[in-house]
């Protein structure tokens, strides 16, 4: 094999300069999928280099006249920059996915002449139902290797399974013989690395190497509230090594922390699933030339990434997982001696780990009214709500897990049932969910171990080469100060205090009310004004004391509480101020927003003209977790106004929104009393 490692040698030399040089595994694995034509599962530290492993190969099979490559993966992050990697080493590789729809069928012309060397795909794409019937097919029957990247996306044992990748399945067991697979992850346990060989077929070859990452110094750094965590952030930004990513746990979290530090003078960007495809684009372009000192981001920037210089990656905030926190900072630190990972917990982690755990597997219940509703007739998920109490969400992951295990079908207009029979598997859901109760245990563990924290880190992965590392802030001690100036402490605090979100009105009616008994529809007329909270309960800020004020019996509002939604109302741009008070009537916080009500009207000197009247609705918490059109069916004919509201703007009181739903019945109750105007102010929106 000296020809064909010479070879081999020379492909990786165009990726990755002069001076590179293929290690054992890398070379095992490339041995395995050219000449054995096999199956191989590479779990890997990050920036081993396992996409050398899929392009050396795929160069090596072009040559051999073997068709392209099909490079399944999921962020578009990862698909930029494997698309320019491949082409400083020759190879043709394009993308299929969200952001290039209008070159779709230059790139299939392209595929079928025989001009792409690779093709990278989105799981998502592969369900797609025109995709999947007429282009997959083809690529199946053509396709020289396939690639599965961050494969433990593949199992619902792994941190962050997306059923998509379940379809992989269909296209690995669609290949003709001897087409050779290889699946790469870093985040795979045993639990997790045996699952996904067994859904790669039973002869599939394991290479599993060490997880220590030598450049990498760990550290967790513990500060009493939200305005420290902060204020040291702003204070020690500019002397971490290089530029990185600053990690938050939600999107409302992460643009108010990038907020703040570019009002500290630090050039930041925000980046969520909620930026849209040109702007991660810009963003990551701009991270990439260092023009940017940081990047404040969810898990949206993540799998794919690749900065070798990336000099730190800092937490605000836990993860749930300790292996998705390995997976994060596993960013960091690729080409550089040294690397900073700091872990800054914060009391709401544990609220958002609850919310995302929320969101498991539905019970067998609402399974089967979903299924039950479905027919041979395209069902759109829009449409599928108004049988199933389930939000959109929840509902989507839901029908792809169905339609992986047979149930039902994606098609052109929406989902259909097979008509084949279905067993709700109690057992498996029921240890998949204690399983990740397990790893938040585990993470709190490792926030508060006297071990090693790389090492604990390689532990919970399972890594049989796990040691001591010698350089986190267990073996080697603090290198960085916990503390903050009184001034900095008080600028963030001022920034966290600072009140005030829009709450934007619903304008359409959801679609399907008639079947839970909603006589609506089409565009919303009479509804609200566009409105405000004090805060977001996701928030680091106002969302800390808020979370805190909901989880007490309820009593009159406090004063800081009430001085801060007064900031609220001297800092709204209305065109014309209200001129009378109502209250949404609470049967779970009457002291609450009763007291609020009455004091707002006293210091704005405005009539409080008391409370709706309840009516009908359903009973208090109905709706909760459900979806937007349940919701609404909950609280739709709730109430009636019988205080003297006519010709008046009325500034409309509640506790929290969600949906939005109760306001928005709220409002067309007022208008229709005559209200000249209705302006929403709540303390929370959830979420």
């Amino acid at each position: 094999m000296t020809g064909e490692r010479d070879e081999a040698e020379g492909i990786l030399r165009r990726l990755a300069g002069d001076g590179a040089s293929l290690r054992p595994d890398q070379w095992r694995a490339i041995e395995a999928l050219v000449a054995g034509r096999s199956r191989v599962l590479l779990v890997q530290r990050t920036g081993f280099g396992k996409s050398a492993v899929y392009f050396v190969a795929t160069a090596m099979l072009r040559a051999r006249g073997a068709g392209p490559t099909v490079i399944v993966s999921p962020l578009l992050a990862l698909m930029r920059n494997q698309v320019e990697a491949a082409g400083g080493a020759g190879i043709n590789a394009v993308t299929i996915n969200s952001a290039n729809t209008t070159e779709w069928d230059g790139i299939e012309g392209r595929i079928a002449a025989g001009d792409v060397d690779v093709l990278l795909v989105s799981p998502e794409r592969l369900n797609n139902p025109d995709f999947r019937d007429r282009v997959l097919p083809e690529l199946a029957g053509s396709a020289g290797l396939v690639v599965v990247d961050e494969a433990h996306c593949i199992s619902d044992w792994g941190h962050d399974f997306r059923p998509d990748y379940r379809r992989i399945r269909t296209l690995l067991a669609d290949l003709p013989a001897g087409v050779p697979v290889l699946a790469t992850t870093a985040t795979a346990n045993a639990r997790v690395t045996a699952d996904v060989a067994e859904q790669l077929g039973t002869d599939t070859l394991v290479l599993r190497g060490p997880l220590d990452r030598k450049s990498l110094r760990l550290g967790v750094l513990r500060l009493p509230d939200a305005a420290q965590r902060l204020g040291w952030l702003a204070e020690h930004l500019d002397d971490l090594p290089g530029s990185g990513i600053v990690y938050a746990l939600t999107v409302a979290a992460a643009d108010d922390v990038a907020a703040y530090l570019r009002d500290r003078g630090h050039s930041v960007a925000a980046y969520s699933g909620r930026s849209d495809a040109t702007e991660r684009a810009a963003i990551e372009a701009d991270l990439l030339d260092n023009k940017l000192k940081a990047v404040v981001a969810t898990s949206a920037l993540g799998m794919g990434f690749d900065k070798p210089d990336l000099g730190f990656v800092i937490h605000l905030g836990a993860p749930a997982s300790p292996i998705a926190y390995y997976q994060q900072i596993g960013r960091a630190g690729r080409a550089v001696d040294t690397a900073d990972v700091l872990l800054l917990p914060g009391s709401e982690d544990e609220a958002i780990w609850r919310y995302f755990a929320s969101l498991a597997f539905p019970p067998e219940d609402q399974v089967r009214a979903a299924l039950a509703a479905l027919g041979d007739r395209p069902m759109s998920t829009q449409a599928l709500e108004a049988h199933v109490d389930l939000r959109r969400t929840r509902l989507e992951l839901m029908l792809k897990v169905l339609d992986v295990d047979g149930a039902v079908r994606r098609v052109s207009g929406g989902w259909v049932s097979t008509g084949q029979p279905w067993r709700y598997d109690a057992e498996r859901y029921g240890r998949v969910a204690a399983a990740r109760s397990a790893e938040q245990q585990a993470m709190r563990d490792y926030l508060s171990t006297s071990r090693c924290r790389l090492r604990y880190l390689r532990e919970a992965l399972d890594d049989p080469h796990a040691a001591d590392c010698g350089r986190c802030d267990v073996c080697a001690g603090p290198w960085y100060s916990a503390g903050v100036s009184p001034e900095s402490a008080a600028v963030a605090a001022r920034q966290l205090d600072r009140p005030g979100v829009v709450v934007e009105p619903r304008k359409m009616w959801p679609s399907g009310g008639a079947t839970v008994g909603v006589p609506l529809s089409g565009r919303i007329t009479g509804g609200a004004e566009p409105g405000r909270a004090l805060g977001r309960l996701s928030d680091i800020g106002w969302g800390t004391r808020l979370r805190a004020l909901f989880a007490e019996p309820d009593r009159p509002i406090p004063d800081d509480v009430f001085n801060a939604t007064v900031a609220v109302l001297s800092g709204w741009d209305w065109a014309e101020r209200p001129t009378a008070v109502v209250a949404v009537p609470s049967r779970t916080r009457p002291a609450l927003v009763g007291s609020l009500a009455e004091r707002l009207a006293g210091i704005g000197r405005l009539p409080h003209l008391g409370s709706l009247t309840r009516v009908g609705g359903a009973p208090p918490g109905a709706g909760s977790g459900s979806n937007a059109l349940r919701r609404l069916a909950a609280v739709h004919d709730a109430f009636t106004v019988e205080v003297p509201v006519a010709e008046h703007r009325i500034l409309l009181i509640d506790d929290r929104t969600d949906s939005g739903w109760t306001l928005t019945v709220a409002a067309r109750a007022l208008r229709g009393a005559g209200a000249t105007a209705v302006l929403p102010l709540v303390l929370a929106i959830d979420g």
